[in-house]
């Protein structure tokens, strides 16, 4: 490993981290402050692939836990800094190829981008909603749920030097 490597992979990651994180809270102004969809609840935009309905996402995924609110809520914000602090650590110790580097980055800035609103609102807001098929999607999400999903992901597959899951 290159002396410097550990650094540059890190700044890599900020930076992916940072425009997933700033591209998911400006969607979430846009729509709870631009298109008031806390109030309207429900916008049709290209149904029924695409459509933005409001959901306060209490719990975690598909809402699970949603009902203990108070404490759930800063055990969230715990649990979801702990694995922002765990895969800061291990890029850092271990840096992938930028493949890998790049899903680290999505993975953090997701994360970062729910935490920050559960510490505003209480609650994650979701908003976008997508069906097909004759199957009716009750759910929502946002822009860092799919950000930690594609970083999860990515990490998996790509987590070695080259990017490639392979270890040289």
């Amino acid at each position: 490993m290159a002396k410097g490597a550990p650094r540059r992979a890190m700044i890599r990651v900020f930076w992916v981290a940072l425009a997933i994180f700033v591209v998911d809270q400006l969607s979430k102004f846009w729509i709870l402050r631009g298109l008031d969809l806390d109030t309207r609840g429900a916008i049709d935009v290209w149904p029924p692939l695409l459509n933005l309905r409001m959901a306060w996402n209490y719990g975690i995924n598909f809402g699970l836990l949603a009902g203990e609110q108070g404490a759930v809520r800063w055990i969230l914000i715990s649990v979801a800094l702990g694995i922002v602090l765990f895969v800061l650590v291990w890029l850092w110790r271990d840096p992938p190829g930028l493949r890998g580097q790049i899903a680290g980055g999505l993975l953090v800035g997701g994360a970062l981008g729910n935490v920050v609103d559960r510490l505003l609102y209480g609650a994650v807001a979701d908003f976008i909603n997508m069906s097909c098929c004759g199957i009716d999607n009750p759910f929502a999400f946002n822009v860092a749920d799919v950000a930690i999903f594609l970083g999860a992901v990515g990490l998996i597959l790509f987590p070695g030097p080259n990017g490639n899951g392979k270890r040289r």
